[in-house]
């Protein structure tokens, strides 16, 4: 239970214990949501406008959260993906994007401001100088001009240079050396929704939700994340731990009408269901689960021919070990390359294989139950029925 549940079950309780029974009642009222972690699914057909998409993102975000948290005036970060400058599902949903600002628009966020800084591949930043654009990046997928129709603002810490970012430290027992270096204008805003997309990514295996926070760093804190990698997929549940993100981050957000079920980060096989979903939680890790089990649901309907050889290079151990320390060339140097540890493949059978998710677990004090709510008419019924069955908690702990 957080506080703002608690606060509320104090409240009721007080009144009902006017009544015969009502303590009872009340406090009933407020436990049972708490039983499980609310991820809400809103089904979205294949080909569908723009008008029913937000309408979609809406009857999610409004069934994952009552945002008692947003006060008028306040301002809103919102986290989304642009690791390159392809559109969806490669990058976050530009469309859904902009339903998200004007949501929070009308629930009463004064600025709404749109951050990210690009993968190192297109974008470097070092202490003399900056390469390429995430401004530009965000401009070629949409989401510069879905954030800005929607009355949104971009920043781009990058374009601050190597000072626009502060020093966080994840919880103690973390695998990182170093504290995590995060952009200051997290500490600025009051708020942060993170959008981010559902998609299989070739050294991690999966890019979800917790995998967004690479976004957030310097070029230093990738260096460490890709250099130590016997341990970056547990480094990637622990980064979500800062403070920064904790006291802040209040919803997290997936438009998956489209997913990238091969290679990613930038390109892949895209599934295109004949009903997609939206999918929203406060629970980041709760998200995830549900993200990964759509992801691996749509990797059911990848060709076989597309899940081979150089078109889905993941099966290669190889590939996923050079592949990584290419990244730790671009990021540090061939020196910090040679010396950089393996990275070990995150197979991806069911959500309980994945090394991310169990330390996610571990953080949390166990593996969460999770309540599964539709939230608008759209959903096939068999879509719950499967995510649920995917999510369920087996009978021995995979962690």
């Amino acid at each position: 239970m957080n506080r703002r549940e608690f606060l509320k079950m104090m409240s009721l309780a007080s009144a009902a214990a006017l009544l015969p029974s009502g303590l009872i009642r009340a406090m009933e009222a407020v436990l049972q949501p708490t039983l499980g972690h609310r991820v809400s699914l809103a089904g979205i057909a294949r080909g569908s406008q723009e008008g029913d998409l937000a309408l979609a993102v809406r009857a999610a975000a409004e069934m994952a959260t009552d945002f008692s948290w947003l006060s008028r005036g306040d301002t809103v970060l919102i986290k989304p993906v642009v690791n390159s400058g392809n559109p969806y599902p490669a990058t976050t949903h530009a469309a859904g994007l902009k339903a998200v600002i004007s949501l929070l628009k009308e629930k009463g966020a004064g600025r709404v401001i749109v951050s990210d800084m690009s993968g190192i591949e297109h974008v470097k930043l070092s202490p003399e100088k900056m390469k390429g654009s995430s401004r530009e990046l965000m401009k070629s997928c949409g989401v510069a001009r879905a954030a800005e129709e929607a009355g949104g603002e971009l920043y781009l810490p990058e374009e601050d240079g190597w000072d626009a970012f502060f020093e966080d430290g994840p919880i103690s027992g973390a695998n990182w050396k170093a504290g995590l270096m995060m952009p200051k204008i997290v500490r600025d805003v009051d708020h942060i929704v993170l959008l981010p997309r559902c998609s299989r990514h070739i050294l991690a295996g999966s890019t979800l939700g917790m995998k967004a926070a690479v976004g957030y760093w310097r070029t230093d804190t990738r260096l460490e994340y890709h250099h130590d990698a016997a341990t970056l997929h547990e480094k990637t549940a622990e980064a979500n731990t800062v403070t920064s993100l904790t006291e802040k981050q209040r919803l997290t957000l997936t438009v998956a009408d489209e997913v990238q079920a091969t290679f990613g980060p930038d390109k892949g096989f895209v599934v295109s269901p004949d009903t997609g979903i939206v999918f929203a939680s406060e629970s980041l890790v709760a998200h995830d689960m549900v993200s990964l089990a759509w992801l691996l649901e749509s990797r059911r309907a990848v060709p076989d021919g597309e899940k081979k050889g150089r078109r889905d290079p993941y099966t290669s151990q190889m590939i996923v070990n050079m592949g990584n320390k290419w990244v730790v060339k671009i990021l540090g140097g061939m020196g910090q390359a040679m010396g950089a540890e393996r990275l070990e493949r995150n197979d991806l059978d069911t959500i309980w294989d994945d090394r991310v998710l169990k330390r996610a677990f571990e953080i949390e004090g166990g593996i969460p139950a999770l309540d599964l709510k539709e939230a608008n008419a759209a959903l096939p019924s068999d879509v719950k029925r499967k995510l649920a069955a995917m999510t369920t908690k087996p009978n021995v702990d995979p962690t």
